[in-house]
This record gives C-alpha cells, structure tokens and sequence, in this order.
C-alpha cells in the first residue's frame, strides 16, 4: 500500500453503504481510478462538496493491491462545474455535454493508465461547456473527435482505406466503422456498413484535431457538417464501447 496525491475529475459515483460511496475519479496522473469514500454521504462528511459530479478536486488516497478497493483519505475543491442555466444559449445541452464527458471517460479509458493529455482535454471541455459565450454542439463533437485522436481509435481521414484516393473536395464517402476508415463512392460497398459523410465535413474533423477548445467557435460549421461529424464520432465511440453511449440520448446536435 502506499499514499498517493493526483488532481483529478469525478467521474462516477456508487452507494457502498449508509454512509459511504464508491467514486470513479479519473487523474491526471493515474487515469481513471475508484476508491472508497468512508462517510461522503453524511451532510458535514469529511469531503464537504469535494466529491459532487464532475468537480475538480486534489484527492490523497491510500492505493492498494490489484482487486481491492483504493482508499480515499482527503479531497479538497479546486472548481466545480456549472453548466449554462436553461435560459442561457445552449440550455440543458450544457449540463448533459458534462454527462456525456463522465460516461466516455470512464468507458473508453483504463484504469490506472495516465494519460494527462485526456485529463487537461476534459478540463478545458468542461470549463468550455460552462461558458455561455459557446454553443454546445461544436464543443461536444470537439471532445468526442479529441478523446478519439488520443485513445487512438480516429477514423484515418485522409484517403480511401480500399482503394488508397486521397479525400478530395466535393466527393461523397462513407466511414466504414469496423476498419476505422472511410470509403471513396467506387469503394463503398453494402456489406461495407457505415454512415455517410461529405469532403467538407471530413475536412471540418481534420481540423478540429489541431484546434483546441477554447477556440472552436471560430470554426464555422453548417447544420450538416455538425450533423455528419457527430455521427461519425458516435459510430466510433459505439463500436469501441460495443453500446450506445446512455446519455447520447439527451445529447441534441
């Protein structure tokens, strides 16, 4: 056993007992993590507000072995995540984006694989959903386009995975899911499933991965391309996860 520090984002939360719940933190220096948090259900527990969904926070916990639960011993506030109110621009949308951040950082990352690069991409997207100079959908499809860059599961984007042709302006394609690729029209066969998809949306996902998120209103997408890059994103993040994604539901593009 030993004593370990991290920043890191709740991601999860799961009664243990009548006063203590199990919390899925995924860290900036250990990854995703669950560790049991004695008392963090009573009113004056020993982590105040720490421990609320989506918080960021500085936790100190005891790591055991392989199988047994961690042991969370302090977690102090560093923010809290505030969506945009219903009346602001984006609405709910905000407040369910941070849902659906939670669910794919637990479902599409290991426990105890560092990856900071993961951790900073939620932050920023969290922080970017809070704000009410941006609109939802753009931010939502940034992180899902990042997380997949960064777990290594993003469509190759710029040729034909049959047939090599490079993605060329005004041609139509297809992502063909089970191979992580897109189709040229030529290639594009039935039994090749996969959703459609223009040049010019393929070109929009090119560039949001060299964006970062504070400055993805600057993109300017059509209600198509934001429709099309949503999809594809899904269906990579379906496939991977082997369901639907629960809170994809309340997620309106």
């Amino acid at each position: 056993m030993s004593l370990e520090k991290a920043d890191a984002l709740v991601i999860r939360q799961v009664d243990f007992s009548e006063s203590s719940r199990v919390v899925t933190f995924f860290s900036r220096e250990f990854g995703k993590m669950a560790a049991l948090a004695k008392g963090a259900k009573r009113l004056k527990g020993p982590f105040d507000a720490a421990l609320d969904l989506l918080s960021e926070c500085r936790i100190v916990f005891i790591r055991k072995s392989s199988g047994t639960l961690n042991l969370l011993t302090e977690a102090r506030l560093i923010s809290r995540f505030q969506p945009q109110n219903s009346g602001a621009k984006g609405g709910l949308s905000s407040l369910y984006g941070g849902y659906y951040v939670a669910e794919l950082l637990s479902g599409l990352t290991e426990d105890f694989d560092p990856a900071p690069e993961i951790y900073d991409l939620a932050i920023s997207t969290l922080s970017a959903l809070s704000s009410s100079e941006n609109l939802s959908s753009p931010v939502i499809i940034y992180f899902e386009i990042s997380l997949l860059q960064l777990i290594g599961l993003l469509p190759n984007l710029f040729e034909c995975s049959v047939c090599g042709e490079t993605v060329q302006t005004g041609n139509q394609f297809a992502h063909w899911v089970s191979q992580g690729g897109v189709l040229c029209a030529s290639c594009r066969r039935e039994e090749f499933a996969g959703v459609s998809i223009s040049s010019g949306s393929i070109e929009i996902l090119r560039r949001l991965t060299q964006e970062s998120a504070d400055t993805i209103n600057t993109i300017d997408f059509t209600k198509k391309q934001l429709e099309e890059c949503h999809r594809l994103a899904v269906s990579a993040i379906t496939h991977a996860l082997g369901r639907k994604p629960s809170t994809l539901r309340y997620i309106q593009i």
